[in-house]
């Protein structure tokens, strides 16, 4: 009961009092109907009801609080449909054995996005072959020349690292990048010598971007023993249609200190580019003649020597008409002779 009701009931007492005109512990008079009585004190009593029922509940307040719970509700039934929907998401299909498809149950997660496996990249493929199988010689897989020019290229990244880092020799420096960016055009046995003992082989290798480079790696019981290396063309304005490789001379000869005394037989290659004019070119050393390969603007020969000999590999080029363009022994740039 409030403060004011507490305030308002001496005052319902004494109207209770001044109405019947009775005193406390009274009883009534004889001469009052009791029916007059009883309907005056229910009177009495409708009115003291009616002062002390309690005040209105606010409607702002219930209709936040209702506007709050309708919300509440509205959020839990959109979780469920969330959660109803995103479920086919959980089932994939897997290739079983044989190519037999399988379906595995996802995992539940706090989240209904579904991230694919990524897909691997793909491994390097390693160098590119040559032009002809006549190219890998003495036995030599593609995937031994491949293995031999990737060891020849950790080699020359070792050189470079334990090279001075400042001007000029950093200069000299450059990057032969991967092996899968180089095409094999020639492996072949190599032969030691008092220059360099031991046989081993020879891996030949070119590319064209981004910058043309070749590589003739040498490798020894399985091991990169050195790597020269010619970056950007050979080819000048004036050059010739078929222009041998200025440092292939390794490849058909042995050391100057064995001249006369080379070992045989002797496993021997030669290397150049042809303009694309040509069509043929031809090889002859000692007393033999070959078809050389053309592979991609290079040419390649190889042979076995079976004596001694002082002049270089002679070389002829042809058109496609067959008409001969090139002769190394007209051409006053090309070395003759063995030295």
């Amino acid at each position: 009961m409030s403060e004011d009701q507490r305030r308002q009931e001496p005052a319902d007492q004494g109207d209770f009092e001044e109405s019947t005109g009775l005193e406390p512990g009274a009883e009534p008079e004889g001469g009052r109907d009791e029916r007059d009585f009883e309907e005056q004190l229910r009177g009495l009593l409708a009115e003291d009801a009616y002062a002390i029922r309690p005040s209105p509940a606010p409607y702002p307040v219930i209709r936040r609080k209702g506007v709050v719970e309708r919300r509440r509700r509205v959020a839990a039934a959109g979780a469920v449909l969330v959660t109803l929907a995103a479920a086919p998401v959980g089932a994939y299909a897997l290739s079983g054995p044989g190519g037999a498809a399988r379906t595995a149950a996802a995992t539940p997660s706090v989240s209904a996005t579904y991230a694919p496996t990524p897909t691997p990249s793909p491994t390097p493929s390693g160098p590119a072959g040559p032009a002809t199988p006549g190219q890998l010689l003495d036995g030599i897989t593609l995937a031994q020349a491949a293995e031999g020019l990737e060891k020849c290229l950790a080699y020359d990244r070792g050189i470079a690292a334990n090279r001075d880092p400042s001007p000029p020799a950093r200069s000299f420096d450059s990057d032969l990048g991967t092996a899968d960016s180089y095409r094999i055009i020639l492996a072949l046995n190599s032969t030691g010598d008092s220059n360099s003992p031991g046989d081993g082989q020879y891996i030949v290798a070119v590319k064209e971007k981004p910058t043309e480079t070749r590589l003739i790696c040498h490798v020894k019981d399985g091991e990169a023993s050195g790597i020269n290396t010619s970056v950007g063309s050979d080819r000048q304005p004036d050059s010739p249609p078929v222009l041998a490789d200025i440092n292939g001379g390794k490849l058909f000869r042995q050391s100057a200190i064995d001249q006369g005394n080379w070992k045989l037989p002797f496993r021997w290659g030669v290397i150049g580019t042809v303009e694309p004019s040509v069509s043929r070119v031809t090889v002859s050393y000692g007393d033999a003649t070959g078809e050389a390969v053309l592979d991609h603007g290079w040419f390649v020969a190889a042979g076995v020597l079976e004596q001694q000999v002082t002049r270089t590999p002679r070389i002829r080029g042809y058109d496609a008409a067959g008409k001969q363009v090139y002769d190394s022994d007209q051409d006053p740039t090309y070395q003759k002779t063995i030295q």
